[in-house]
């Protein structure tokens, strides 16, 4: 490999690494909080919280990567103009097509890994998250009960205390359960055995047997009701909404390719899209990274982040068009990655003569 492809090559890498693991922690932080927002409205166990963290990221991948691939070309291309380098590079003869090998050595790669997380890696992340929450909700295990300890309701309403529990999390014994209904009543509910139970619609229920419940108001009101039953039934925060293995957004790439619904071509295409637009900002990096010596660098980044914004928004809201019966479902997303990827390459293979010009004043200067 000739040292100029292999300077541009680590050029062009360091510079996407560095701009990957910036928004990386962007992206960890944001996920974080979405994750801890759910734990606390029990939505989500507390004890899947790493594992959903790591799920949530690998389906995040195929919208910060090509993001990352545009902001670092940008970056590193606007370096070399900076430093005069490019000038250099040109004054040899080296021209787009010349540098088309190397830059696609680095974004070619992306760009399957692009693939492989839209396709494949993200679907089974968002399938493999739902399914794990759907599990936990069965187990008080999961659920963040422990034997001995008192634990709160998630949403603050209350807390749970009980003495024992199963191995597999699904009994418990002697329990006890403090809610507020944040209106100035408050209930108290004794047992000496229940278990969880989770109904068709995913709703946890503590079955509670054989207990007390007394009724009170909490501003210090001579006014209880005691009750003596034989079952109790207590409902717990769950998810929003029910799991469906079935919908098009849990089912793999393969299995949507034999689906015609509408729902399942939107999904399908909305898969499709992410490395090809993700293709297209890496070459349309180069040319929008074009810049004077003494030139401000940033504004032409500026530009390059909201092409990306657009390019990203149009893509879910075709989606949703495709959905609602808006666009052919024939037509799909290819009304947006073929302009997109047409400007592209205008843009690398016109906009990109680094070295006609300079064989043009050569000439002009022989004749």
């Amino acid at each position: 490999m000739p040292k100029l492809d292999r300077y541009l090559i680590s050029e062009f890498a360091l510079a996407i690494l560095a701009t990957l693991i910036v928004l990386l922690i962007v992206t960890v932080g944001g996920a974080f909080t979405d994750v801890l927002q759910d734990i606390a409205r029990g939505r989500v166990p507390a004890g899947l919280m790493l594992a959903q963290l790591g799920l949530v990221l690998v389906k995040w991948l195929p919208l910060i990567l090509p993001l990352a691939l545009m902001l670092g070309l940008m970056m590193a291309v606007g370096r070399l103009y900076r430093d005069s380098e490019m000038p250099v590079i040109a004054s040899i003869g080296v021209g787009p097509r010349r540098m088309l090998k190397p830059l696609l050595l680095v974004v070619g790669p992306l760009v399957a890994v692009v693939a492989a997380c839209s396709l494949w890696l993200g679907p089974w992340a968002d399938r493999v998250s739902k399914q794990m929450i759907n599990d936990a909700n069965r187990s008080l295990v999961m659920a963040g009960l422990e034997p001995g300890a008192f634990t709160g309701i998630p949403g603050g309403s209350g807390v749970i205390y009980v003495s024992n529990m199963s191995k597999d999390g699904s009994g418990l014994e002697k329990i006890f359960v403090y809610r507020d209904n944040g209106e100035g009543l408050l209930d108290v509910v004794t047992a000496n055995d229940g278990k969880l139970t989770v109904d068709e619609a995913g709703h946890r229920y503590l079955t509670l047997n054989k207990g007390f419940q007394i009724e009170g108001r909490a501003d210090g009101a001579k006014d209880f009701r005691l009750m003596r039953y034989a079952r109790n039934e207590i409902l717990l925060p769950a998810n929003d909404e029910r799991f469906d293995p079935d919908a098009p957004e849990m089912q793999s790439t393969l299995a949507l390719l034999g689906d015609d619904s509408r729902e399942a071509r939107a999904q399908l295409h909305y898969r499709i899209a992410p490395p090809l637009l993700a293709l297209a900002f890496g070459l349309m990096a180069v040319p929008l990274a074009r810049s004077m010596p003494r030139q401000a660098r940033y504004g032409r980044i500026l530009v390059g982040f909201l092409a990306y914004l657009i390019g990203q928004n149009l893509m879910t809201a075709g989606r949703g068009w495709l959905e609602d019966g808006k666009i052919a479902t024939g037509l799909g997303l290819w009304w947006l990655i073929v302009p997109i990827m047409a400007i592209a390459l205008w843009l690398y293979f016109t906009d990109g003569r680094l070295g006609r010009r300079k064989a043009k004043v050569a000439d002009g200067a022989r004749a």
